[in-house]
């Protein structure tokens, strides 16, 4: 089994369920607001120019804010469903343009349930 951490843009979140779900792939957790950077305008040369509050550099930063909202999805599935989540994920968040996000996928060695005290596959679904 694997963890799926994707880092996504906040207003697909709504699609993202939806297609997670008509992929018979309906559990998930996501944590309401989390803040990120990629690398785009985020140079480590351009961020200490601006920290000296060299013009340049600060002209090169732009407007928008030095961190932006997210949404963290995080899902654990049996390995026979991690290339069809990884793509629903995928499908579902590209716009093609810088900051459509990030996804992650860890090993996972175990799962078990609270409740019932089973493990492995079977608390996945």
């Amino acid at each position: 089994m694997k963890t799926i951490i994707a880092i996504l843009r906040i207003h697909t979140m709504n699609q993202t369920k939806k297609a997670l779900s008509d992929a018979d792939i309906p559990s998930f957790t996501a944590t309401g607001q989390v803040y990120g950077r990629g690398k785009g305008k985020w140079d480590a040369q351009v961020m200490e120019g601006v920290k000296n509050n060299q013009p340049e550099a600060i002209a090169l930063l732009g407007p928008e804010p030095r961190l932006r909202l997210h949404r963290l999805l995080t899902l654990t599935v049996p390995d026979s469903k991690v290339k069809t989540a990884v793509q629903v994920i995928m499908d579902a968040n590209r716009t093609n343009a810088p900051g459509d996000g990030k996804i992650f996928v860890l090993p996972t060695s175990e799962a078990l349930s609270i409740r019932t005290g089973e493990f492995g596959d079977s608390v996945l679904d």
